[in-house]
């Protein structure tokens, strides 16, 4: 990427329409500048202004080999632009209870690689310090002859973007941690920090289904129970950075048995809740209970799913329902135009996204549709995307803002 020239760096309007030409090569590309103009609303000059900086940058680049020009053709050809996927990347991190997953993405939100590092059921503090010891070495053997632009960190709970501060991460223990500053220090990259729900709504209206841009809600069942809602392409925050605490909401069942009471109490203090009722720790603990694994583990109970498992079926059909039901309450509340799940047996088999469609169906009130809720579909990848998704959302927003100290 050439830094020889200096970049018009102008004022927000400039970083608007160059977000606007970006965008626009994202979703059509490869593309030519006058279709860009047509798309955009910007003159053909502007658009041509926009693109001098998104190539030098290593945002865009020109496709001649697509230009299609004919022989004997007279003047300049419009060479294609298409979004650079080959020099930069964008690094990232996601903390989960069991691991955490370090990896890069390119400009398209597609991982190049990925690893997982188990927490060794370290929590507090103890999680990061390890890791960050590791990092530079991570990021440097993940990204090849790739410059990385900027480092994401996402994770469950309560995060507060602005500030870089994870406010409360229960099964991690952290409070008030950090987090964006000490990976500042360990990796001297830009660092954005989000909610990965929050990350994973952006990265569905970046690159995923249309119906996102105009409103949705993501759903995330995990050790924690996150969501997050956009409006109009825009993902809601809420003050303090709080929105999508939805582990608490009230709700029937258990996984042994989807029309009981709960009796397991919450961190919180009250009974019933989804975070105790569908998540992650309670399914896998459930399953060791039931001698359908020989303890709480992930790969066990898939694959006691996978060679059909009676028992471990009806776990994961008892969680599908309940799964449904929040759902239900969600729609009726919001009344989106897309619903996007992202938990593990929705994703692998279609059996189970199907039951969490039929609960959905029965229990909401407005009636909707059941095709509006979807699996998220970036398979093993998801918590990469997530991972990633923080930095790529400012690149789309502000490029030249997010890559000035990259001139």
């Amino acid at each position: 990427m050439s830094t020889s020239t200096p970049l018009r760096t102008g004022d927000d309007r400039r970083d608007a329409n160059a977000a606007a030409v970006l965008r626009a090569v994202l979703d059509h590309g490869p593309v030519a500048r006058s279709r860009v103009a047509s798309l955009t609303g910007l003159s053909a000059s502007a658009v041509s202004r926009q693109t001098v900086d998104l190539v030098r940058l290593g945002l865009l680049s020109e496709r001649p080999e697509l230009a299609g020009v004919p022989a004997g053709t007279v003047g300049r050809p419009q060479l294609p632009l298409a979004v650079d996927t080959e020099q930069l990347a964008v690094a990232g991190l996601h903390f989960g209870v069991p691991y955490t997953t370090v990896a890069l993405l390119d400009l398209r939100g597609r991982v190049l690689r990925r690893k997982e590092v188990a927490n060794r059921g370290l929590t507090g503090p103890d999680v990061l310090k390890p890791l960050a010891a590791r990092l530079p070495r991570l990021i440097d053997t993940l990204r090849g002859d790739r410059t990385v632009v900027g480092l994401g960190a996402v994770c469950g709970g309560s995060v507060d973007p602005e500030r870089g501060l994870v406010l409360r991460h229960g099964p991690l223990d952290w409070r008030d941690l950090p987090l964006r500053g000490l990976l500042q220090d360990a990796t001297g990259l830009p660092v954005r920090v989000d909610n990965h729900a929050r990350a994973l709504t952006q990265a569905e209206i970046l690159f995923g289904h249309p119906a996102a841009r105009r409103s949705m809600v993501q759903l995330f069942v995990g050790h924690v129970v996150d969501a997050a809602l956009a409006v109009a392409g825009t993902v809601h925050q809420g003050p303090p950075s709080a929105t999508g605490d939805l582990g608490h909401l009230p709700v029937t069942g258990t996984v042994t048995d989807p029309d009981a009471r709960s009796d397991a109490r919450c961190h919180c203090g009250r009974l019933g809740c989804l975070s105790v009722a569908a998540s992650d720790t309670t399914l896998f603990e459930a399953a060791a209970a039931a001698g359908v694994t020989a303890e709480p583990d992930r790969a066990a109970l898939i694959a006691a799913v996978k060679r059909g498992d009676p028992v471990a079926d009806r776990l994961v059909r008892n969680r599908a329902r309940i799964i449904g039901r929040a759902l239900a309450l969600l729609a009726d509340v919001v009344n989106p135009d897309l619903l996007v799940l992202t938990e593990t047996f929705a994703l692998f088999d279609p059996r189970y996204l199907n039951v969490v469609r039929a609960e959905f169906a029965l229990r909401s009130h407005l009636r909707r549709d059941a095709e509006l809720l979807i699996a998220q579909r970036r398979g093993a990848d998801v918590l990469a995307v997530a991972a990633g998704t923080p930095v790529l959302g400012e690149l789309y927003a502000r490029p030249v803002h997010a890559l000035a100290h990259h001139r």
